[in-house]
């Protein structure tokens, strides 16, 4: 059955060459290229004319493993034309992890950089999945050219895919839509004040929806420039600044970690930036050490399954409302269960919207769960909503634990303990406890040169805490395990509390 126009939007890349064709859309650090608008657009065509050449037809899926390149961009607009599906790798999984992860979405081939060449070999062997380089395919395919492709395509169409980052279990295959992508162009765009006239730095990794999302494919939909890094480096993001090559920047609170400890950091200009961070909530310190250097860093809230952009602070009340991730964008709908529309109060956050995924690939168990029976997505997620209504991230519900018959959320603990001066990061876990049921255990990474007692942070923590939300130990540890999205992997601290 044939897509209704209604349901149909414009071929990205084609409409945006369109507007702006010799305009820069990337400027490559990797290769050293740029890309204007049309180039982009016209290597699509022949990557999309290649893939179908190739006996890849609407509805295949395609693995891509590499770091970040002008080239991944160039595939994602390629599948928008042919209706093929992208399916980005996590590079940082070993080849078993990556081939049960194939079979999951079936795909018949892989495209992969030459850094990721022998991993990508391994799992098309233990897939069944051919294997395509990215650099020597992409000279043959662009040499060869292809015709013009402008078509509207369905907004509702699977686009790619992008795994859960398996943080609360078995990692799951979220679709992502042509519909999803304009509405977070909406949400962002207008929340973070996007122009054609910006320029921001891509460094996250595009196997995650904030690399292609926050703030690459928005920009490129509004005609600005991304500067593309293979991955995040301090010094490199610190020199890009320095330049004015970066006006809008958006990072996970690592980045913003990791920038606040560079050496000279005092002697760069931030004033010019307009900064976003997810993920997870800033620490109020840095936010308050960015803030000093006159630049805000904005929190903001959002999901694999929202595409991702639900909440971000304004800045007119983000000194006044610390910690608040403001309010929900234009094309999100958002309520609390059990707290009355319009009311404060707190309760897990649902939503609704254009940008919100239909669903699991090819799991429709998972997909029903996902939702209310009245349609909207249930986050997981306990929000507060205060009397100007404005949004706080209180916790997940899955990290809550019951101490005494207490609820603590972890976070609460983690914000007292990040505002200690020789703490850099705390991460909160629940224990089992033969007294309380369960109880708080605490991991603190330190400061560069500080040194601390362990113990002296319990006291700490009961001035400014309810005694049963105090942690009943306190670990220093050299770092975090991480996802790729710079989260804190509160399983394996679980794992590691058990095994001590």
């Amino acid at each position: 059955m044939a897509t209704p126009v209604s349901d149909m939007v414009p071929d990205m890349a084609a409409k945006r060459a369109e507007i702006s064709p010799g305009a820069l859309a990337f400027h490559d650090t990797t290769t050293g290229r740029d890309w204007s608008f049309a180039q982009v657009n016209d290597a699509a065509n022949a990557v999309a004319m290649a893939l179908r050449h190739e006996g890849l037809q609407e509805g295949d899926r395609l693995a891509i493993l590499c770091h970040n390149r002008a080239e991944f961009f160039v595939t994602l607009f390629a599948c928008q034309k042919t209706g093929i599906i992208l399916c980005p790798l996590n590079w940082r999984q070993p080849a078993p992890e990556l081939i049960e992860a194939l079979g999951t979405l079936g795909a018949r081939a892989i495209i992969c950089d030459a850094a990721h060449g022998s991993l990508a070999r391994s799992v098309g062997q233990g897939s069944g999945a051919r294997v395509f380089d990215l650099d020597s395919a992409f000279a043959e395919w662009l040499g060869a050219g292809g015709p013009a492709i402008t078509d509207p395509v369905p907004a509702t169409r699977p686009w790619y895919l992008l795994m859960t980052s398996g943080t609360t279990g078995r990692p799951k295959a979220v679709i992502q839509t042509a519909r999803m992508a304009w509405a977070n162009a909406v949400n962002i765009g207008q929340a973070a004040h996007l122009t054609g006239a910006d320029r921001s730095v891509n460094f996250l990794p595009l196997f995650h929806t904030a690399g292609i999302n926050l703030y690459t494919l928005p920009l490129f939909l509004t005609g600005g420039r991304s500067t593309i890094l293979p991955g995040f480096e301090p010094d490199a993001v610190a020199t890009l600044i320095r330049q004015g090559a970066v006006t809008q920047l958006f990072g996970v609170p690592a980045v913003y970690q990791a920038l606040s400890l560079l050496p000279g950091i005092d002697a760069l200009d931030l004033s010019g930036l307009r900064c976003g961070c997810g993920g997870a909530p800033l620490p109020e310190p840095l936010i308050r050490f960015f803030a000093q250097r006159g630049v805000q860093v904005l929190n903001g809230f959002g999901m694999t399954e929202t595409g991702p952009t639900v909440f971000l602070m304004d800045p007119a009340m983000a000194a006044e409302k610390i910690g608040s991730v403001g309010k929900a964008q234009m094309l999100t709908e958002v309520r609390l269960d059990g707290v009355a529309p319009g009311m404060a109060g707190q309760g897990e956050i649902q939503l609704r919207g254009p940008g919100l995924t239909p669903g699991y690939f090819q799991n429709p168990e998972a997909t029903a769960n996902a939702f209310t029976a009245d349609g909207w997505l249930a986050t997981g997620d306990i929000g507060r909503r205060d009397s100007d209504g404005y949004y706080f991230v209180v916790d997940r519900i899955k990290d809550m634990y019951i101490s005494g018959g207490e609820n603590v959320y972890p976070a609460e603990v983690e914000r007292v303990l990040n505002a200690h001066p020789a703490v850099l990061e705390a991460a909160v876990i629940g224990v089992p406890s033969d007294q309380w049921g369960e109880t708080g255990a605490a991991f603190v990474m330190l400061r560069p040169g500080q040194a601390v007692d362990p113990e002296s942070l319990r006291p700490w923590c009961r001035e400014r805490l309810a005694a049963y939300k105090v942690p009943a130990s306190v670990r220093i540890v050299a770092d975090f395990p991480r996802t790729a999205a710079g989260k804190v992997r509160k399983p394996d601290l679980r794992r590691s509390f058990a095994d001590d």
